[in-house]
């Protein structure tokens, strides 16, 4: 049999991709050994774009062609949100409910992960909230421990400079059975009920 090196270098590459596991590398790769040269010319093109193009937008971190995202270029005001990576931008925006600008930590704390305040964003976030006159933090990481955790972290870290921080409420999803969610959950929207 034939050595087929290149095809298993481009299967172990697929596999490094999140969720991504062998079976799915396997049939990305022979999907692309299957298609035509114009097919892969775009996809690698594509890619080495991304890399020579994309960077961080220097105000916020979020992903940016410019200095400036388009969010910070576009945006102002003293009100922003703290989020873990652009992904969460993007789901935010998509929402349409905030009309501030974006902080991005790139990461969380995370001592498991041997990952602590000086290895997320956080320099440029206290830069920030002294040179733009911020007000409010809303702190929209996800709710779990990490996430948590890099929440109480910059609400203790920032508190003292009188600024207001909150976070994103927390409880039952619109349609959730009661029956069926966890305590965790119920105890959280318990907490975080509203007058209607």
């Amino acid at each position: 049999m034939q050595n087929l090196d290149c095809i298993n270098r481009l299967i172990n590459c697929f596999t490094k991709l999140p969720g991504v596991g062998y079976k799915t590398a396997e049939r990305y790769a022979y999907k692309i050994v299957e298609e035509d040269g114009a097919f892969t010319k775009d996809f690698c093109d594509a890619l080495l774009s991304v890399k020579a193009n994309v960077k961080f937008c220097r105000r916020c971190g979020n992903f940016s062609v410019a200095d400036e995202c388009n969010i910070c270029a576009k945006r102002g005001g003293d009100v922003v949100c703290i989020v873990r990576d652009p992904r969460d931008v993007i789901a935010i925006e998509k929402s349409g409910a905030f009309n501030g600008t974006y902080h991005v930590l790139h990461g969380v704390i995370s001592p498991l992960d041997k990952k602590g305040p000086d290895d997320i964003n956080l320099k440029s976030l206290l830069v920030r909230i002294r040179d733009e006159k911020i007000t409010e933090l809303i702190i929209a990481t996800n709710p779990d421990v990490e996430g948590e955790a890099t929440a109480n972290y910059i609400a203790a870290l920032v508190k003292p400079s009188g600024v207001r921080v909150t976070r994103l409420a927390q409880g039952l999803a619109i349609g959730t059975n009661l029956e069926y969610a966890d305590q965790v959950t119920l105890s959280r929207a318990l907490m975080n009920r509203v007058e209607i």
